[in-house]
């Protein structure tokens, strides 16, 4: 059976709940706000499933040749709603078209993070544009595989802990599974938001109708956290939030964000989808500051996927690694921030804007936050 004792060691990608053949395993949320597995031995029958098709106890290399484009949808109301270019909108289309149905994240109507599915094109808003927490992926990847079973279509989105997790889980290969996940900076706590929900609910005094983390009324490079209500909107830009403070500061992330197993540069996923920061250096001519989006083509599905969608879209080819350089997430795991223990024993004893005061102070942080863009467009991390 799998035992976790080294929290960096569970990436918390729900495939071992999953493949169970005995329920005998719950996620189950730690003080930090973070789900990993729990056995029941009283269900145990010890198969060894679980850590069978853990990603990272069985972590495989990949090989391949990837490709990179600069991307922008030319439904330029689908990319203004969208974190960068609006790419995943036209791939979820295409996909529905066939008759098929996609997984991604959404909210549900108490604005938690979960992975869910829909057939419909009318409800891909849904699943349209970031969302800085750890989803839940529930039973996702046994309803993938009964829809892969009837022969259906699918497209599965997430992270790629979360896209290796449902091929592991699935063991064998379906010709009808397209898969895209991201550039992933790291997953925050999914009990820091439940906290930060509550003090904007105290803070602005109403419930949201929607909550943007990626809002463009600023532009696409310093986007703001938008809360939509019935009368005055909250907005405040990337630096000056609180919950995007300890999103970019790295303090809420999940112990295995730190030592990443799944930043590489060849990937199990079919497509790769980020910001392409740095386009203004790359391809200028691609930059607006409304968005504009890195797409890396990972295998021959991935090819098909991008053909269907070119004439939908403007686009360039790109060198692949000058493509990444400007996007270390790609490729590195964050640095666990020195406060970070400090700042979750505290969790509950202190409202969200006073943890941020305490353990990232306001003027430093913003320098932080402002030094880290300027090394973003001009390529010196990691160096």
């Amino acid at each position: 059976m799998i035992k976790i004792e080294e929290k960096n060691k569970c990436c918390g990608c729900y495939a071992c709940s999953n493949i169970c053949p005995k329920n005998a395993i719950e996620m189950i949320e730690d003080e930090k706000g973070f789900k990993y597995p729990k056995i029941n031995e009283n269900k145990c029958i010890n198969c060894g499933l679980c850590e069978k098709v853990c990603p990272i106890l069985n972590k495989n290399k990949i090989s391949n040749t990837p490709k990179a484009y600069a991307c922008i949808n030319k439904n330029e109301n689908i990319r203004k709603n969208s974190s960068s270019g609006g790419i995943f909108t036209l791939i979820a289309e295409e996909i529905i078209n066939m008759g098929g149905v996609v997984f991604g994240a959404q909210f549900d109507n108490d604005f938690n993070v979960i992975h869910s599915y829909t057939s419909n094109k009318e409800e891909l808003y849904k699943y349209r544009g970031s969302k800085y927490v750890q989803s839940i992926i529930g039973d996702n990847y046994k309803i993938v595989k009964s829809f892969l079973e009837e022969g259906k279509y699918v497209l599965f989105t997430g992270t790629p802990c979360q896209v290796e997790g449902l091929y592991a889980f699935l063991q064998k290969e379906y010709d009808k599974l397209y898969t895209e996940d991201i550039i992933c900076h790291g997953v925050p706590s999914p009990k820091i938001w439940r906290k930060y929900l509550e003090y904007r609910k105290i803070n602005d005094k109403e419930t949201p109708k929607n909550i943007e983390f990626r809002n463009k009324d600023n532009g696409w490079e310093q986007f703001n956290m938008k809360f939509y209500y019935k009368n005055a909107d909250y907005k405040r830009d990337l630096i000056n939030d609180e919950y995007m403070q300890a999103f970019l500061k790295n303090i809420c992330l999940r112990e295995a964000c730190y030592s990443c197993n799944f930043k590489v540069r060849n990937r199990k996923s079919d497509i790769t989808l980020a910001d392409f920061w740095g386009i203004q250096n790359i391809k200028p001519e691609m930059n607006d500051n409304k968005g504009t989006s890195l797409v890396i083509v990972n295998s021959s599905k991935g090819v098909d996927l991008f053909e269907r969608i070119k004439e939908k879209i403007k686009f360039i080819e790109t060198d692949f690694e000058k493509s990444i350089k400007y996007n270390p997430s790609m490729t590195c795991s964050p640095k666990i921030p020195k406060n970070r223990e400090k700042f979750f024993s505290d969790l509950d004893n202190y409202e969200l804007n006073i943890l941020i005061k305490k353990y990232l102070p306001k003027q430093k942080l913003k320098n932080k936050i402002y030094n880290f863009l300027r090394r973003i467009k001009r390529n010196v991390i990691g160096k």
